[in-house]
């Protein structure tokens, strides 16, 4: 039996990476301006964080399920028995449906995993999943490595502003903090697929401060953990945050800065950082 891995645009997986361990990727749809246009191929995160700053209207929407069942029949027709289709968590975005409905007319089983995540917190579980199905294991066994270090991961982040969140109806729980989101700076957690408010700070700087100790402690408690520092429009932040946690975590497997792609940059806003620590056991 062969298991191929599917994923969608918000994982954030590099176009080498994708070819080389032959994952399927289906991009998510951004609309900036009424005009629609698809994650990665026709829109990236510099048009969009500029559209943000000019006020201009931007959205996003699900995939449709041809789209799914077009990455499906072309893994068929290229040896795979089986599919584990992983998807950004279903408290986000309405993609997982299309991906089940595709599912439902795939040529050949397909698994379809809700990571509960985003980013290259799913990112890395679903390159966990190829390196299992490269060595012969079962769809079952896959999706079940996939869904641990999902599981497992830690996803914390700083936005500069949650009206990006708020418009994009996405704050879930934050909304308690709107009330004085000029007077400070919010630390969001993802828990369970859903954005939840995890602490207030006055300053940017302390805010950032805290999400580098947050990331910390999450991967003391976890053992090996890979590590991916998020960003949207804030690269040299970025960077100096990735150093930083370099020298600071000890079981450190991968370290990369990958910025953050139209469709979640859409809902977060421009100078957002975000780190998704996830432990490898």
């Amino acid at each position: 039996m062969t298991t191929a891995l599917v994923t969608d645009s918000t994982a954030y997986l590099s176009p080498e990476v994708v070819t080389a361990r032959g994952i399927g990727v289906v991009p998510l749809h951004v609309v900036v301006g009424g005009q629609e246009r698809r994650e990665g191929v026709d829109v990236g995160p510099d048009e969009v964080a500029e559209a943000l700053r000019r006020f201009r209207p931007v959205s996003t929407s699900r995939p449709s399920p041809q789209a799914f069942l077009d990455v499906y029949r072309q893994l068929a027709d290229k040896g795979a028995d089986a599919i584990v289709s992983v998807h950004i968590s279903s408290d986000m975005s309405s993609t997982l449906g299309s991906a089940q409905l595709a599912a439902n007319q795939s040529p050949v089983p397909v698994t379809v995993v809700d990571s509960r995540s985003m980013g290259m917190a799913m990112g890395y579980a679903v390159l966990a999943g190829a390196d299992l199905a490269s060595g012969g294991a079962s769809a079952e066994e896959v999706a079940d490595v996939v869904r641990a270090r999902c599981e497992g991961a830690t996803v914390v982040f700083y936005v500069d502003t949650l009206e990006h969140l708020r418009r994009g109806g996405r704050i879930g729980k934050a909304n308690a903090l709107l009330g004085s989101a000029l007077a400070i700076k919010p630390i969001l957690g993802l828990v369970d697929g859903a954005i939840v408010p995890l602490e207030r700070v006055r300053t940017s700087s302390r805010a950032i401060a805290r999400l580098e100790e947050l990331a910390v402690e999450a991967a003391m408690r976890a053992g090996e953990v890979d590590v991916a520092v998020h960003h949207l429009d804030s690269l040299e932040r970025a960077e100096k945050l990735a150093e930083r946690l370099r020298s600071r975590v000890d079981a450190l497997g991968e370290l990369v800065v990958v910025e953050l792609g139209a469709v979640v940059g859409a809902h977060v806003g421009p100078g957002t950082l975000a780190i998704a620590v996830s432990p490898r056991a």
